[in-house]
């Protein structure tokens, strides 16, 4: 295994502040080991581990998300292995991103606990150990979802490594709690600052216990240890009065619970290069004819479907918190108090309840106000889907993650990325977990209780009743365009089913029968990719079925 079994280059980073405490300075022609024994030196080899998230998170999202019932290709194309399962192999383009940069998160963890135990102490010593096998625990989580068992490393190797075996799923999951607990003892209480904390670490531990309790080799206390976890993560804090969490400025809000760090002041590269693209990905607008050709990238992958669309109900404040149903001549002026008003409309998406009366009266407003562009086009509900989006403008753009101080593209090559942080863990997501635990606890009045926290916050009707396909559509209202969905379906067997129903060019070439792989097992794992297959020279190291 090619980079991942080499000593990895740590960049040197320095504290600046809570907020921004990702700073890179190049201190490379200091030597690492006495620089590491000191506890400034120490301070930047953990910050290179919080560094290391921007890779993971901030870049490529399709093994996060690509193949799943909620997103699918619409003008611009997807890997086409990753998206539609009938192709995957494991020589396919991007099947290896994750493996790759998870490995590399998890040398830089064991370098840094490495040198915990040769550092100079310091009052903050105990907390940065926590906070490292956290951040080691999370990558292996990462990693044993998507690829199932894979090599369970935990020692610093300053020399190439040429062989590894495999552990298994189970053992890998007994490693994370473990990790996950031991964490729990070290890291600090308190509200969240950017760094790993212990709400944090109670949190991601619900999310282990939940997931592994749907394997065969389940613990039979992990749906129990889950919505205690979560609810220990939870503490009683209600969720915000509004859904509106997702403005630009305000990553850092009380239901953040672990986030990656993207502000411009630790972006010391060029953010075009450095920032988050999640914005590319989910949003169609990215600056384009309205900028008289500055911008001229508008992108067109990972739309919603239909049967996304279609999941939110009239009053539910997450439909326009979600997604941009309104277009304006110049989309960002959605966020500037002083032009909004004014602001004329080139599109409008209708929601499913919007009658032939009220499509009526929004037009004659618009035309009584001055607000109807030349360029208006009025879409219907069910023609601006994924698979009805074939130009531009014509397809709903997830705004979640819009950022109006983000610089614009120059090329079609060159995405539109921001310098919003990237959200991995957040409050509402808890409470999803708590009620999906409790929901496998057979306690239905509990879960009801926790979901029904996220629904009306966000002015939803309570449920009455829940099954598991109703807990997957709620994490997909209150979680759209967030990085956990392919997870959250592969979780629940629930992958081939949905995935097929749902994405359109995966039912078209076969629904669940594109699944279907070597000796005919089906692709629930993304497979292990072929490089490190060959460069392993451990020749019994086993692929996944079905590849």
């Amino acid at each position: 295994m090619k980079k991942i079994i080499s000593l990895l280059t740590v960049a040197i980073i320095t504290l600046n502040s809570c907020s921004s405490f990702i700073e890179e300075e190049n201190l490379s022609t200091v030597d690492a080991d006495a620089v590491y024994k000191t506890a400034a030196g120490f301070e930047s080899l953990v910050n290179a581990n919080y560094s290391q998230l921007r890779e993971i998170y901030g870049s490529e999202p399709w093994l996060f998300v690509a193949g799943t019932d909620l997103y699918a290709e619409g003008k611009n194309l997807e890997p086409i292995a990753i998206s539609q399962y009938k192709l995957l192999s494991p020589s396919s383009p991007n099947v290896g991103y994750l493996y790759t940069e998870g490995f590399k998160a998890i040398q830089k963890a064991n370098t840094g606990l490495y040198y915990s135990d040769l550092t100079a102490t310091s009052s903050t010593l105990n907390a940065r150990k926590g906070e490292l096998k956290f951040l080691r625990a999370n990558a292996y989580f990462l990693l044993v979802q998507t690829y199932g068992g894979v090599p369970i490393i935990k020692d610093y190797n300053p020399n190439p490594v040429l062989s590894f075996d495999r552990n298994s799923a189970e053992e890998v999951y007994n490693f994370i709690e473990t990790e996950l607990v031991s964490a729990l003892a070290l890291l600090p209480t308190g509200s969240y600052t950017g760094r790993v904390n212990k709400r944090a670490a109670l949190d991601l531990l619900a999310k282990v216990y939940l997931t592994r309790g749907y394997e065969s080799f389940a613990k039979s206390t992990d749906f129990a240890n889950a919505a205690s976890y979560a609810d220990q993560a939870i503490a009683g804090q209600a969720l915000l009065a509004s859904n509106n969490t997702w403005m630009p400025d305000k990553d850092m809000n009380a239901e953040t619970i672990f986030s990656v760090q993207f502000d411009p002041s630790s972006v010391t590269a060029d953010p075009q290069k450095s920032g988050n693209a999640q914005g590319s990905y989910f949003s169609a607008y990215l600056g384009g004819a309205e900028v008289a050709g500055k911008a001229p990238y508008k992108a067109g992958t990972l739309l919603p479907t239909q049967f996304a669309i279609s999941l939110y109900d009239q009053g539910d404040t997450r439909w326009e918190n979600t997604f941009m149903n309104e277009i304006y001549e110049v989309y960002y002026d959605y966020y500037d108090a002083t032009k909004k008003p004014t602001a004329k409309v080139r599109s409008f998406f209708a929601p499913k309840w919007f009658t032939a009366a009220d499509k009526t009266a929004y037009e004659a407003n618009l035309t009584a106000t001055g607000r109807k562009a030349t360029s208006y086009k009025y879409f219907a509900y069910g023609t601006y889907a994924a698979n009805a989006t074939i130009a531009d403008y014509s397809g709903i753009p997830i705004r979640k993650f819009d950022d109006p101080k983000a610089p614009f593209a120059t090329s079609s090559s060159s995405p539109r990325v921001s310098t919003r942080d990237f959200i991995v863990s957040r409050l509402s997501d808890t409470y999803l977990i708590a009620a999906e635990a409790y929901f496998k606890l057979n306690d239905q009045a509990t879960a009801l209780a926790r979901l029904n926290a996220v629904r009306t916050r966000s002015s939803a009707t309570p449920a009455t009743a829940l099954t598991i396909d109703y807990i997957l559509d709620e994490r997909a209202r209150e979680l759209m365009g967030e990085y956990s969905r392919w997870f959250d379906l592969k979780r629940t067997g629930k992958l081939v089913e949905r995935a097929s129903l749902h994405h359109y060019r995966i039912n078209a070439n076969g629904g669940a029968s594109s699944f279907i792989g070597t000796g005919g097992a089906l692709k629930i794992l993304r497979p292990i990719p072929q490089d490190v297959i060959d460069l392993n020279q451990n020749k019994n190291f086993p692929q996944n079925p079905g590849y």
